[in-house]
């Protein structure tokens, strides 16, 4: 089964989760383009932040920040399939970010979050839906 690239690159620039900063999520609630200034190579991708601090959070504790499932999407990897999240569309669950393909993939995964958490949890490796590390 073919998965989609680690961590939904930037088809420009390469840079994991389409150049986002992953702490921006949790500190502003929304996805923040990072810095080339704030580069780091971590789980088999390029990562960029928007400033030293969300870097040096990053570097502590990159399980935390980084998506769940390598960015694959959340409802399709708990239905067995890889398909690449959109950083755009996420949801924080269990205190980890997650990513979806769609609004309504986000809408049914939250309805049922604990057993489809459970099942794309269940999938990740076998899906490729892991990061390298």
């Amino acid at each position: 089964m073919a998965r989609p690239q680690l961590f939904v690159p930037d088809p420009i620039s390469g840079y994991a989760i389409g150049g986002h900063d992953p702490v921006s999520y949790f500190v502003d609630g929304r996805p923040r383009k990072g810095s080339r200034r704030y580069e780091y190579t971590w789980g088999g991708a390029e990562w960029i932040f928007v400033n030293e601090g969300n870097l040096a959070a990053f570097k502590r504790d990159p399980h935390a920040y980084a998506p769940l499932f390598a960015g694959c999407g959340g409802h399709a990897l708990s239905d067995g399939f890889a398909a690449a999240g959109n950083p755009f569309i996420f949801a924080i669950v269990g205190g980890r970010l997650v990513f979806f393909h769609s609004v309504v993939n986000r809408f049914l995964f939250l309805a049922n979050v604990t057993q489809l958490l459970k099942d794309a949890s269940a999938n990740a490796r076998k899906t490729g839906c892991y990061p390298d590390e």
